[in-house]
């Protein structure tokens, strides 16, 4: 999470040398500080103008100089992140995108410019870093399946019927549960509410259906 302290640090740098007192005394008034530099309102003053005029009027002129000074500073934050320097550099040029695009969701009263910006910076980061670990997948062939072979067709049909033959010799109390249980899709519990059967019986008889069945289709 930014902090208003890392942002107007990074402003403040930028700067190369904070604004000149007014003149009238070592009075301090609302809006600046004992040493002569602007407070945190001032400072973000001159960016939230630019992000009005890109908003009001998309003008080039202002988003130009948000970009020289934002756009190498979040590459910087994304490289000390862990980013290498072509991801920082992608997510940057997004940044600053998004800047341009959305800059009517930008509120000052809730932010400053740059606690905005490396907001989306993060953000920006964090979509990267889940589409490298989730990689998208290849592309897929679109339309109906192939048909199978007529050989595969007859093979199915032939093992359905050997099924349903192995199913009906087996004993009727075996057969009950294996209908339940894999053309029922009942757990063994269920079984054992519907029928009264013990679970210990119902596993046995199952198992030795299975063991039949498995006999027959072989």
């Amino acid at each position: 999470m930014f902090t208003e302290i890392d942002t107007v640090d990074l402003d403040s740098a930028a700067a190369g040398t904070a604004p000149r007192r007014a003149h009238g005394g070592s009075k301090r008034t609302k809006g600046s500080s004992v040493n002569g530099t602007q407070s945190n309102g001032a400072a973000r003053c001159p960016w939230v103008d630019h992000v009005k005029r890109i908003r009001e009027a998309q003008d080039q002129a202002a988003f130009a100089e948000l970009f020289q000074h934002f756009a190498p500073r979040v590459k910087a934050f994304l490289i000390r992140s862990g980013s290498d320097a072509a991801l920082a550099e992608e997510c940057a040029q997004e940044v600053m995108a998004t800047l341009w695009h959305k800059a009517h969701l930008f509120d000052p009263t809730r932010a400053t410019v740059s606690t905005w910006v490396f907001t989306i910076a993060r953000n920006k980061r964090i979509d990267a870093l889940r589409k490298q670990r989730r990689p998208e997948p290849e592309d897929l062939t679109w339309g109906p399946e192939a048909e199978p072979e007529q050989a595969d067709v007859v093979a199915m049909q032939q093992e359905t019927a050997q099924l349903r033959t192995a199913l009906r010799a087996l004993p009727e109390a075996q057969r009950e549960l294996i209908v339940k249980a894999y053309f029922g899709d009942l757990s063994h519990r269920e079984i054992a509410a519907q029928t009264g059967l013990p679970l210990g019986t119902i596993k046995s008889r199952i198992r030795l259906a299975l063991d039949r069945l498995r006999h027959a289709m072989n």
